[in-house]
Order: C-alpha cells, then structure tokens, then sequence
C-alpha cells in the first residue's frame, strides 16, 4: 500500500495515474483489513488489536477516497 501511495504521488502531474494509483492503494488497505479479520478469526490477534488495526486502516481509506475526491489539491 505505501508503495502505490508513493508512486501515486511521483505520479500527480497526470490525474489518471495519480487516481489510478490511489485506487490501488484503497485496494490494498482493504485488502490488509481482510487479513486483519482473518487473524482475529484465528485468534492470532485479539479482538481489541484487530479493532484498533481495523480502524487505522480505515482511516488510511478514508484519507485516500478524500484525496481522490479533491483531486485539485494534490494534482497541479
């Protein structure tokens, strides 16, 4: 996730990319959530862990959708 987050960014002089990239690293967070949910499952995590690794990723998408949806900030 960070690294598409990072060629995202190399990439912003060019929206489709830039949103492209962004997609990906949406993708990949929730993707991470999916493992998170799968180690709680199996109580490699604790519930509590799980909960707060969970959130965090959360925060990361949602942080990503907004910078897609304001693309006139980031993109010159």
């Amino acid at each position: 996730m960070a690294a598409q987050i990072s060629e995202a960014w190399r990439r912003r002089r060019y929206r489709a990319a830039f949103v492209n990239k962004q997609n990906e690293a949406e993708g990949e967070a929730a993707e991470m959530q999916t493992h998170i949910e799968m180690a709680r499952r199996c109580h490699y995590l604790s519930d509590s862990t799980a909960a707060d690794l969970d959130s965090a990723y959360e925060e990361i998408i949602s942080m990503l959708v907004n910078m897609s949806s304001h693309l006139e900030k980031w993109c010159p």
